[in-house]
């Protein structure tokens, strides 16, 4: 037997014809109605690429990272008329207070502001961010807490940034909590020290540790503001209420000037509608305190500090650092409609 190969049916033109699908019929648009569309100015077809369509996505990013590294430093964000001192609060921990103080420092930094960064924390995390050494021996905040030297004699100047300086942490700080216990005016003493800086900052963030004890409520009484880092999760939310009531009753009995300015999301998972809820409620609460930038959830922001660097210097086109950057452009822009704050 012979096997003859497979030859394909050919389809006539009569039975192609009649298979087709049968199509509504479309309206054809007349030449008056074209020549009229080519005369408006302001038309704009749906087919015509905008300029971020147009350019590849390495090109996006390369202007990202140009616009947030500066590197001629004719772009400047606004400076506020007097210093500003936030204290970037909240008992949890994860919610990212100390991801977020480094990296405003940092972007406004980079924009002709004059920033100190004071780590309140024991752990020392900002230190390490910031690449300025905290190991034991290195004068830090604990002696300015606890044996009143002078601020200017622990601050830092930060490699590579200009403008911005840093008061590391050691693991002394640990002991603070309980030494201060007997010091007079313990409340005050960060408050003080700041205060007698020779030199004049635009920005003084202060990096709290997750805790409501004398470190923290130091950093409230010698800020004016309250940045609050929330993690859009529901525990989040849950110890909220209690941060909010101390802080009311510093302003009470200690600082009559403090004020919860900023909220800043943090962590935000656009894929779940959790994180949709959690920024919808936290928004309808605080209302123009919330900031309109929110933070994503993005890997190249936990790597940076590995590298002992911001994620504005380690990667300046992610998501991370234009989502930063467009915070602290926020947060420079509402100081100078609000004017806040004291000469440090």
């Amino acid at each position: 037997m012979r096997f003859e190969p497979a030859v394909p049916h050919q389809q006539t033109a009569t039975a192609a014809r009649d298979a087709a699908p049968v199509l509504p019929d479309v309206p054809v648009a007349s030449a008056e109605s074209l020549a009229a569309v080519a005369s408006d100015p302001t038309y704009v077809s749906r087919e015509t690429p905008t300029r971020e369509e147009d350019d590849p996505p390495l090109a996006m990013e390369a202007m990202r990272a140009v616009q947030i590294l500066n590197p001629s430093g004719e772009v400047t964000m606004p400076r506020p008329d007097r210093t500003r001192v936030m204290c970037v609060a909240n008992q949890k921990g994860g919610v990212g207070k100390t991801t977020t103080t480094v990296n405003l420092a940092v972007a406004l930094a980079l924009h002709g502001n004059r920033v100190l960064v004071v780590d309140l924390d024991p752990q020392g995390n900002a230190s390490t961010g910031l690449n300025v050494p905290h190991h034991t021996g290195i004068p830090d905040v604990y002696d300015c807490l606890i044996n009143s030297v002078p601020l200017a004699e622990v601050a830092q100047a930060v490699e590579g940034i200009p403008n911005l300086w840093c008061v590391p942490a050691t693991i002394d700080l640990a002991g603070a909590e309980i030494e201060l216990v007997s010091v007079v005016a313990r409340e005050s003493r960060l408050d003080r020290a700041i205060a007698a800086y020779p030199g004049q900052f635009d920005y003084v963030f202060i990096d709290c540790p997750p805790s409501l004890g004398l470190l923290t409520v130091n950093a409230l009484v010698a800020a004016q503001e309250v940045l609050i880092p929330i993690q859009c999760e529901y525990y989040a939310l849950e110890g909220l209420n209690q941060l909010i009531n101390n802080i009311n009753l510093v302003r009470q009995h200690l600082n009559p000037k403090l004020d919860v300015s900023t909220i800043l999301l943090t962590m935000y998972d656009r894929r779940t509608r959790l994180a949709d809820a959690v920024e919808q409620d936290v928004r309808n609460h605080f209302g123009d305190k919330v900031l309109q930038a929110v933070i994503p959830r993005n890997v190249r922001v936990s790597e940076a500090p590995s590298y002992g660097q911001s994620v504005m210097t380690y990667d300046p086109g992610s998501r991370g650092a234009t989502s930063y950057f467009e915070a602290a452009q926020e947060i420079a822009e509402r100081g100078v409609k609000e004017p806040v704050g004291r000469n440090a």
